[in-house]
């Protein structure tokens, strides 16, 4: 069924699906031919637990780059009503927790540890009308995470967080991000795609060295929140703010390359296991229809 098709037929229920992942190894969210994907191997789970006729077919909130982890990534896919009641069996579970369990029995099969997957759906439901997981949003936040020092070079998560090699200072990095907020073309910060838009509004960019006692304490964390990301932009926007905390650049520099609306090469691409996208939010329930149909509108500059 192709997400296309009006999930409020009476033959068919439109699911919401909250997932995390470690992207470590994936080749991103995107199905590619011959490569392990996030959303190919939620697909193929999903067809095989719903017992579909064809492949499940998911939307997401935002197509991670390779690499990148998520702990608030939301999808969702339409299926027919039936598939989605007869989900319990005889047994007393909502559909959305049978779904949740066997999909945990599924992702988990071969996995080290065993059982332990490296993705996980962790609520499943379905979805108020309107619901578009993509469209409906209202903002995506991501955190990077990043050492400096060696003394917070945790092996553990060393999957998770960049060592850099040098001291960075995190209030020229919060300076220059502040240059970047509101409503512009990022066409600077974003490798280019046919047809879309690179225009966005950024709501949130900071640094912080967080205290100790706090989790992740001693690393340098950014908070990037926006209505929505073009592709490699949270990464690139992090390499420009590397570049200031190092001293190579100065804090408006970031912000002069913004206006330039060109691809510059002193902004690094950083790497994408520091990342991750923590929390995707939506409107009310009576919002969601009109925020998805703003949504679809290709934006422009005044």
């Amino acid at each position: 069924m192709s997400n296309g098709e009006d999930p409020q037929r009476a033959d068919a229920v439109r699911i919401r699906l909250d997932v995390a992942y470690d992207g470590g190894a994936f080749a991103g969210w995107a199905t590619q031919p011959g490569l392990r994907t996030v959303q190919g191997v939620l697909e193929e789970a999903l067809t095989t637990v719903l017992r579909l006729p064809a492949p499940a077919r998911l939307t997401v909130a935002g197509r991670t780059d390779a690499g990148v982890h998520a702990r608030g990534q939301v999808a969702h896919l339409d299926v027919p009503r039936g598939a989605w009641l007869a989900l319990p069996g005889r047994g007393d579970r909502a559909p959305g927790q049978a779904l949740v369990a066997r999909l945990a029995g599924v992702l988990g099969r071969g996995q080290r540890p065993r059982g332990a997957s490296d993705v996980v759906v962790r609520g499943a439901g379905e979805a108020p009308a309107g619901f578009d997981a993509r469209f409906s949003a209202v903002w995506r936040r991501y955190a990077y995470r990043v050492a400096d020092d060696a003394r917070f070079r945790d092996p553990i998560r060393r999957t998770d967080v960049l060592w850099h090699p040098r001291p960075l200072d995190v209030t020229a990095m919060d300076h220059a991000a502040a240059g970047l907020l509101g409503e512009h073309d990022f066409a600077a910060y974003c490798k280019p795609r046919e047809g879309a838009t690179t225009i966005r509004t950024l709501q949130d960019f900071r640094w912080r060295r967080v205290p100790a006692g706090a989790p992740d304490a001693g690393l340098v964390v950014a908070t990037v929140r926006a209505d929505a990301f073009c592709h490699s932009m949270v990464r690139a926007l992090v390499g420009a703010s590397v570049a200031v905390g190092e001293g190579r650049r100065d804090a408006p520099w970031p912000a002069q390359v913004l206006a330039g609306r060109e691809r510059q090469p002193g902004v690094a691409v950083v790497a994408g296991h520091g990342l991750t996208l923590e929390e995707v939010a939506y409107p009310g329930d009576h919002e969601l229809a009109a925020r998805a149909a703003e949504a679809r509108n290709v934006r422009t500059l005044p």
